[in-house]
């Protein structure tokens, strides 16, 4: 029985590793936005100082997590081996959901996901103790549990959401009317204020919240507890002075160095508290199977008070997960795509959105207008205008910089990001209030994004859409975890080994289905396979350029067709669908084209005008070629997913010779843009003639066999539908390559 319990303990320790990688993997995003979102700093930079921020934090930290031990549950209610169903559910549960919202791109809170874990679990084992009890009732229950501890932390989510998001925003807007966006003029005036403001509030995070928990606390924590505004005026002081000579010297911005510091001490934290969301489990394991192992007694009668004392820390363990944290954060893919996604709900400027609209987002858009024109009218004109002056932007940089390289907002958000964030955590550790650091910061950064009105109208609604899907997120974070938790440790405790092996089995299948998944959509958005947008300035170079897209469209265009065609000829719904999706994918690429029109424009040369005409209406043919293909997979694969009757055998040979014949015109296309010789259009458009005479002679067929022979009306209808829906295709494409034609005779 002995080994069964040390193989539980191995197990953790695997699921231990494993937590920390996908740990990190959500919570890189905590300290790294808003560096990489201003790009203040190089990305290697960046890196490195988050990186000693998290290695001396996971060192320097005690290692033990109390909450496990004692925080959710009452472990002197609970026997060993009812400890060790609960620590095993609770870590198989944590490594599934936080790399559930990995895969997604979404940032949730370990610290959120392991107490509602432990909770769960702890619920459904004392409702099992309770029921097979004959002295106790359901009432009993909450004997097992620290209720008090549960409504702290529920409380704290609510607090932490709305407090950060409100102080973000009022600091920002302050901010920004003292600055505003020509920042620059302003800094060399109050920057060193500013500079030591920013760097007190995030030097003593650093210490209050960074570093408390550590053995090296115990040392200055009278200071800081009983002389906070001694330690603030001395520190405000010696900053200052520090921002006004490291301006003077070094030339350079000091709020470089307040997102270099502000990063450094978010890394910090992160590492020295919230280390203890992926170990804490374990090390109460071990400390538990040690206790119990020395004593003698059966697992199922040794009571776990042990786990109310104290325990001194590992220093090799947290070494060891200081360096499994390190090398996540430079080499996890998932980190970066959970980070886009707040970067991408906070930007400045134009860009494309991930979240689509909903009733919701468009009802909390429309009536924040309302309320903030109607404040406005409140204010006198004057007061209006000049704080309208501050928010103005400098004319967007249309210059050859890349989109991708430019920074998401300026360096006065980022620093103020960090700021409040730190003064946010550090008040609330103060006051022993729970608080999930990955609430506060995003919705601090949501907050700031706000107030520097990055949410115009163009982009309120899919950023409000975002926000609310990722509250939605945390939420539903505690919910599962306290279901799936609570689910596992009963099926642990029925199946004991067996049910352990299968869901670790489940597990590691999950996890490499998400590595693989996640990898495969990464590779496709490396894939020089989508359309780009025109980055020319010149009408040849427009041609040129736009010639590619219509070379990938109609190769595309030619692989769908042959799809759809073999899928109804072969009843093969999934061939079909996947039709549709690369539909979806071609039909979204070309509406993001459509979409950067505004900024094409504004980048052409005054002599390229006729370029910007040129392009729009060849995106228009493009977009009449996307209709046509969508509609004829939409048509085809609802008539094979309805199990209505297949087409009739001479049906499908016409649909052949059909395909043939727009096989080789389609071809001919593709490589006449390819190739850019442009002179052979003249070739292909000769050919239209014969394509639609052999559509109308198809229809007159099928008129003539309706009338004698055809019985399904369903059939019939797809039919006639696929050839007037092909007719228009060529019509498209004839119109596409028409124009094309057209302008290349005209330079």
């Amino acid at each position: 029985m002995e080994n069964i319990y040390l193989l539980m303990l191995v197990a953790l320790v695997v699921l231990a590793i494993a937590d920390l990688v996908v740990g990190v993997s959500n919570d890189a995003v905590n300290f790294l936005n808003s560096a990489i979102g201003s790009k203040a700093i190089s990305f290697k930079t960046i890196m490195i100082v988050a990186s000693l921020g998290i290695f001396l934090g996971a060192v320097s930290s005690n290692g033990m997590m109390e909450v496990a031990r004692k925080g959710i549950f009452v472990p002197g209610e609970f026997f060993f081996d009812e400890i060790m169903i609960i620590f095993m559910a609770v870590m198989i549960t944590d490594i599934l959901l936080l790399d559930f919202f990995n895969t997604l791109g979404m940032p949730t809170s370990t610290t959120v996901s392991i107490v509602f874990e432990l909770l769960g679990a702890a619920v459904v084992m004392a409702i099992i103790k309770v029921t097979e009890s004959d002295n106790e009732t359901i009432l009993d229950i909450a004997r097992y549990i620290n209720n008090e501890k549960a409504i702290e932390i529920i409380t704290g989510i609510f607090l932490s959401v709305v407090i950060a998001f409100t102080i973000g925003a009022l600091v920002q807007a302050l901010s920004r009317i003292v600055f505003s966006f020509e920042y620059e003029k302003k800094m060399k005036t109050f920057g060193a204020i500013f500079g030591g403001v920013c760097l007190t509030a995030i030097g003593y995070f650093i210490f209050f919240k960074g570093l408390k928990g550590t053995p090296y606390y115990d040392n200055f924590k009278d200071v800081l507890s009983n002389q906070v505004y001694l330690v603030l005026g001395v520190s405000f002081i010696f900053w200052t002075l520090f921002s006004f000579l490291f301006t003077k010297i070094f030339k350079k911005s000091i709020l470089l160095f307040v997102i270099a510091v502000g990063t450094f001490g978010l890394a910090l934290a992160f590492s020295g508290n919230d280390l203890v969301n992926f170990i804490g489990v374990p090390m109460a394991a071990y400390h538990s199977y040690e206790a119990w192992s020395a004593s003698g007694i059966a697992p199922s009668l040794f009571s776990m008070e042990v786990l109310e004392e104290k325990v001194p820390a590992e220093p090799i363990l947290l070494f060891i997960s200081g360096g499994i944290m390190v090398l996540t954060l430079w080499f996890s893919k998932k980190a970066r795509s959970v980070a886009d996604t707040e970067i991408g709900l906070s930007r400045q400027g134009h860009g494309s959105e991930k979240f689509q609209p909903n009733l919701l987002s468009r009802t909390i858009v429309a009536g924040s207008t309302k309320l903030a024109d109607g404040i406005k009218s409140l204010l006198p004109k004057s007061t209006r205008a000049g704080i309208g002056k501050k928010f103005l932007k400098s004319e967007e940089d249309f210059s050859e910089m890349k989109e991708e390289d430019k920074p998401a907002f300026d360096m006065i958000r980022a620093a103020i990001n960090l700021t409040v964030a730190g003064v946010l955590i550090s008040i609330a550790t103060s006051y022993k209030l729970p608080l999930s650091t990955t609430y506060v910061t995003f919705m601090v950064a949501m907050g700031t994004s706000l107030a520097d009105r990055a949410w115009g109208r163009e982009s309120a609604v899919y950023r409000v859409a975002g926000v609310l899907n990722v509250i939605g997120g945390w939420f539903f974070t505690a919910f599962i975890a306290f279901v799936a938790a609570g689910t596992l440790t009963y099926l642990i405790f029925l199946g004991r080994g067996a049910a352990i092996a299968i869901l670790l089995i489940v597990a590691i299948g999950l996890l490499v289905r998400n590595y693989i998944s996640h990898k495969k959509k990464n590779s496709e958005k490396l894939k020089p396979t989508g359309l780009k947008k025109s980055e020319s300035k010149t009408v040849q170079g427009i041609i040129g350029e736009s010639a590619d897209n219509v070379s990938n469209v109609v190769s595309r265009s030619n692989k769908i067709l042959t799809d759809v065609f073999n899928g109804l000829a072969a009843q093969d719904k999934n061939k079909l669908k996947k039709s549709k999706k690369g539909i979806a994918k071609l039909d979204a690429e070309i509406e993001d084209l459509r979409d950067s029109i505004f900024f094409f424009i504004k980048k052409l040369d005054e002599k390229s005008v006729r370029g910007s005409s040129f392009y729009i209406t060849i995106l228009g043919y493009l977009t009449d070629v996307a209709q046509s293909l969508e509609y004829i997979s939409k048509k085809s694969y609802k008539h094979v997913n309805n199990n209505h009757k297949p087409l009739r055998f001479n049906q499908i040979n016409d649909l052949r010779e059909i395909e043939k014949e727009l096989h080789v015109m389609l071809n001919n296309v593709e490589n006449i843009f390819k190739d850019k010789s442009f002179h052979k259009i003249d070739s292909v458009v000769a050919t239209k003639e014969r394509s639609l005479e052999i559509l109308s002679r198809k229809i007159e067929k099928q008129v003539a066999r309706t009338r004698t022979e055809e019985s399904s009306p369903k059939n019939t209808t797809l039919y006639f539908n696929l050839l007037l829906e092909i007719k228009d295709l060529i019509n498209a494409i004839m119109n596409l390559i028409g124009e094309y034609n057209a302008s290349f005779k005209r330079k």
